[in-house]
């Protein structure tokens, strides 16, 4: 379940109480009248089934609750309650199924934004490439997909196109598109200098070894990184989000963008072309299956209007 807070102004919050007495799979409804400072107006409480969690929301934008006062989601853990327990099964569809729109536009929203946090993960999760490049290690390469933070942005595109957001999608690929230059250029740089100051011996750096995938572009590439978007916009979209971390591993995004920066450093141009081919593979598949299973999931008249602009904070 998701617990629900709005701040709204006293004159609507009958409504506002009518509206979420109205549906079934709202549960443990609080009112504190007068309790709200800034915007001024009563504070209403109540925790809301997954799957009701969009209606309700959608009631109370109608009710202009978002424009005149607020209204926040959280997540709920554990609750021990007998109500909550019926206002779940009194809710239609199932909890893990269901999609809380305004949830997904504002993660996908704050995981799409060009900051230092984004390129300074992006930039770390490349050098890491660079290192397992060099020293052929399997580990230290799925270490850098774990860290990787392209997942985000990728899913925000995708979140974009079937919203039509084009905001959300401008900003994400902004992101990407700026991030993976930065990233590959710090790396680049790291491995001149490694191989100049004698850390690896870069006639060998690039011999055939277990990493030879990473730039290896085939058919495979593209189903892979087709079911991990569906699988990344599943978690997204449902409460099964420790599966995010299988699709980071999954896709050689990262390993691809970092492999074509040490090959360009140390002259090897048809591997630094082929992981490039193979990173822009990636990124088309995995918005492309993104964007797919978001709109299978988008049922006609589920989605009202998710037309605020995004927020800087």
């Amino acid at each position: 379940m998701l617990h629900l807070r709005a701040i709204c102004p006293a004159e609507r919050t009958d409504a506002v109480l009518a509206a979420l007495k109205a549906e079934p799979g709202v549960t443990h409804v609080v009112l504190l009248r007068g309790a709200a400072v800034d915007p001024v107006g009563d504070v209403v409480e109540a925790d809301v089934a997954r799957e009701a969690t969009d209606q309700v929301v959608a009631s109370l934008c109608d009710l202009g609750v978002d424009r005149d006062g607020g209204v926040t989601l959280e997540q709920i853990d554990t609750a021990l309650s007998d109500a909550a327990d019926r206002a779940e099964e009194a809710a239609p569809g199932d909890g893990a199924d269901a999609v809380v729109w305004e949830e997904l536009l504002a993660r996908t929203g704050e995981e799409s934004r060009l900051n230092a946090t984004f390129l300074s993960f992006l930039t770390i999760a490349c050098l890491l490439t660079a290192v397992a490049v060099v020293t052929d290690s399997p580990v230290t390469l799925v270490g850098a997909m774990v860290v990787g933070p392209e997942f985000g942005p990728l899913a925000a595109i995708s979140v974009g196109l079937v919203l039509r957001r084009w905001d959300l999608v401008r900003r994400a690929a902004l992101a990407l598109a700026a991030g993976f230059p930065v990233a590959m250029l710090i790396t680049a740089v790291g491995t001149w200098l490694g191989s100049r100051t004698g850390l690896f011996d870069p006639d060998l750096a690039l011999a055939g070894h277990e990493l030879d995938f990473v730039f290896e572009v085939g058919p495979f590439s593209l189903i892979v990184a087709l079911l991990a978007g569906a699988a990344g916009m599943l978690s997204m979209t449902s409460a099964k989000s420790a599966a995010l971390v299988g699709v980071f591993i999954s896709v050689t995004t990262v390993p691809a963008a970092g492999y074509a920066a040490v090959a360009a450093v140390l002259g090897q141009w048809d591997i630094c072309l082929q992981s490039i081919a193979q990173l822009a593979v990636n990124l088309v598949g995995v918005v492309v299956a993104a964007a797919l299973v978001l709109a299978l999931r988008n049922r006609r008249g589920q989605v009202r209007d998710l037309g605020r602009p995004l927020g800087n904070g």
